[in-house]
């Protein structure tokens, strides 16, 4: 069984899969194996630079996340050219992870912010959404990644159209900072 852990960024999903790795899950994180796939591709960083910026890729070959972030979250059509170009990459290594994971008799996770963009949801036997007030979410970017809080908001209202997708199977995960998350990630396991 395949379980997607999703949610907004400033959720929480990280804190789901930390838990679930340290009970001995394994997970595969999007994000992490997305820059992995994108560092190690000249051809999809060529495609970065062409379509969105060449400012973005240095002639090392190296990718100012940064400044991809900044143009992409304050632009909605690069966005979605980022994410059609790192989509397919990142279901191909996932289905491959995920098959590899597949004789342990155990569920493996996928942590992912754009489940139903990226086409992941169709790959998902069930959905973990974690989700958190909105205030909260805001605050913990702003923490964790040093950003003001209108960059934040601009990449909440960016991702606010993932959460129109709907998958046959959904299961909430409450991360607002007062209900302990544990016990949730225990009950959805049993």
């Amino acid at each position: 069984m395949l379980i997607a852990v999703t949610g907004g960024i400033g959720s929480g999903k990280s804190v789901v899969s930390r838990v679930l790795t340290a009970m001995g899950y394994d997970v595969y994180d999007c994000d992490w194996r997305a820059r992995r796939l994108i560092d190690g591709s000249r051809e999809i960083l060529g495609e970065i630079a062409a379509r969105i910026s060449a400012d973005v890729v240095s002639g090392e070959w190296r990718l100012d996340r940064r400044a991809l972030a900044a143009i992409v979250f304050a632009d909605s059509e690069k966005l979605a050219i980022l994410n059609e170009i790192t989509h397919g990459a990142v279901r191909r290594d996932l289905a491959e992870w995920a098959a590899a994971h597949a004789g342990s008799g155990k569920p493996v996770f996928v942590e992912t912010a754009i489940l139903y963009e990226s086409g992941i949801d169709r790959m998902a036997d069930r959905v973990w959404e974690v989700v958190a007030p909105t205030e909260v979410r805001i605050e913990r970017a702003m923490m964790r990644d040093g950003a003001d809080r209108e960059s934040v908001e601009r990449r909440i209202a960016a991702q606010a159209s993932e959460r129109s997708g709907k998958h046959h199977d959904v299961r909430l995960i409450v991360n607002d900072g007062f209900r302990a998350v544990l016990p949730q990630v225990l009950s959805q396991l049993n």
